[in-house]
């Protein structure tokens, strides 16, 4: 029943994000096909109905004069919202542009969360100027957040949050609850004189306590809580296995830093996942659609280069077999079929492998059984896939040898591709490289110099 639960809310999930992506992309066609006054008006009819997400989705779809242009309409007050929620790139290319006294008044109005958020992507001038327009508290509150590193999570822990001491009464809880509204707020922390945690109280129970009883004899037994230096995801899977809204962020020393809600977990695993789809093409996650021409082809370049280099490689193991190839023209027509099937089965295991990376299942404990699980799956596909296109190539050809040599590289080519798709990122990770950024390219290279060379050399045995 829960899961048949849990299968409904999914769909229905996808059925509202599906509706959002189609009126967004109606509305972005709406707005880029006006210019001028008339995108003017356009645009400012939206602002008068439009989320501060659906604003960001708007302005990064407009070229960057286009762009800055519109940003000119958003308001001041709703400005830190729309930074928030765009990219890093189009953002600081929107600060660029704003004159100084503009970008001091939006950055009075920006919190030390916000600020940590974007300094990931910012000049440090930009990053001096707007804690120059922060209170003492604020700067404080920065400099605590900015000792960690981006992937862990005491760089984003929330500090708005409520918190009392464990002398204090469950009336005093109780009105804390009251009279400040907080995201994603279940729990009252409890500290000492010296902000050390000491514990966690739930709502449920402090507002069916005694008023009079003291929040240290409901401190709840099973409550959890984040170290600071945790990562990214490694904290949004504890919450998540918590079941709870938010848990405490304390550091090595014990002291209560923050919070982490569901909605910052939520943020950062679909951020993870993005960056990881981005970086199979050598991107990044916060590049501007309409990035300039330079800056974009300087980004891309060498990836390109990387590319090419391992496409040498390939090229270099076909030229060990001009001879053969020279005589037998078949073998260059079924080149592409050795590769491709190659490539495909080393995906389907390298995508498996970068998943379960990123979900944390993978360890040097069950690497050795997933290397023979996957090495099955792929010798099983590969014998089924090398009959098949064995007898293809041989009835199409006429030629019995050239059936068996393509058969048995397809099988090679689709087992070694098995052993790659496991083992690559495995090897990568441990010299802490991203395996969603090079993995794809390394993969690629192995299958395709492992598929010439088999099917190109078995030729050379066979015919010459």
């Amino acid at each position: 029943m829960e899961e048949l639960k849990n299968e409904l809310i999914s769909e229905a999930e996808q059925d509202i994000t599906s509706q959002l992506q189609i009126e967004v992309s109606q509305v972005v066609q709406q707005l880029t096909e006006a210019e001028g006054e008339e995108q003017a008006e356009v645009f400012s009819e939206i602002l008068n109905e439009a989320e501060a997400g659906t604003i960001a989705i708007l302005l990064e779809s407009l070229p960057l004069d286009e762009r800055y242009d519109r940003w000119q309409q958003v308001q001041p007050e709703e400005r830190v919202d729309v930074l928030n929620l765009m990219r890093a790139d189009p953002r600081l290319g929107i600060l660029k542009k704003m004159p100084d006294e503009e970008l001091d008044l939006l950055f009075s109005q920006l919190s030390p969360e916000d600020l940590i958020d974007w300094s990931d992507s910012l000049p440090d001038s930009i990053t001096d100027r707007a804690l120059a327009q922060m209170g003492e508290r604020q700067r404080k509150h920065f400099e605590l957040y900015d000792q960690y590193d981006e992937n862990e999570i005491g760089r984003y822990a929330d500090h708005q949050m409520l918190v009392l001491n464990p002398d204090s009464t469950v009336a005093q809880g109780q009105r804390f609850f009251r009279r400040i509204d907080l995201d994603c707020n279940d729990h009252l922390f409890l500290v000492d004189v010296n902000d050390k945690y000491v514990g966690t109280v739930r709502r449920y129970d402090l507002f069916k306590a005694d008023v009079d009883s003291l929040l240290s004899s409901l401190i709840w037994p099973d409550s959890r809580v984040i170290s600071a230096d945790s990562s990214l995801i490694e904290s949004a899977e504890t919450l998540e296995h918590s079941r709870e809204l938010e848990l405490p962020v304390v550091d090595d020393e014990g002291t209560l830093i923050g919070r982490m809600t569901l909605r910052t977990a939520t943020a950062l695993v679909r951020e993870h996942y993005e960056a990881q789809l981005m970086a199979t093409a050598g991107m990044d996650e916060d590049d501007d659609l309409f990035a300039p021409i330079i800056v974009g082809a300087r980004r891309r370049a060498l990836w390109l280069g990387i590319n090419l280099l391992t496409a040498f490689l390939a090229s270099a193991t076909i030229g060990l077999f001009e001879n053969v190839l020279s005589q037998v023209v078949a073998l260059a027509v079924l080149m592409p079929i050795v590769a491709s099937m190659g490539g495909i089965a080393g995906s389907q295991s390298l995508t498996l492998m970068i998943r379960g990376m990123a979900m944390g299942q993978i360890s040097a404990g069950n690497v050795v059984s997933l290397l023979k699980n996957e090495l099955g799956i792929g010798a099983l596909n590969g014998v089924l896939w090398a009959i098949v296109i064995g007898l293809i190539a041989g009835w199409w050809f006429n030629d019995v040898i050239m059936g068996i040599i393509i058969g048995c590289a397809i099988l090679i080519n689709m087992a070694m591709a098995a052993i790659a798709g496991v083992m690559v990122p495995m090897i990568l990770q441990k010299f802490n490289q991203d395996a969603a950024l090079s993995g794809s390219v390394i993969l690629t290279t192995v299958t395709d110099v492992v598929g010439f060379f088999t099917f190109l050399g078995l030729a050379t045995i066979l015919y010459l």
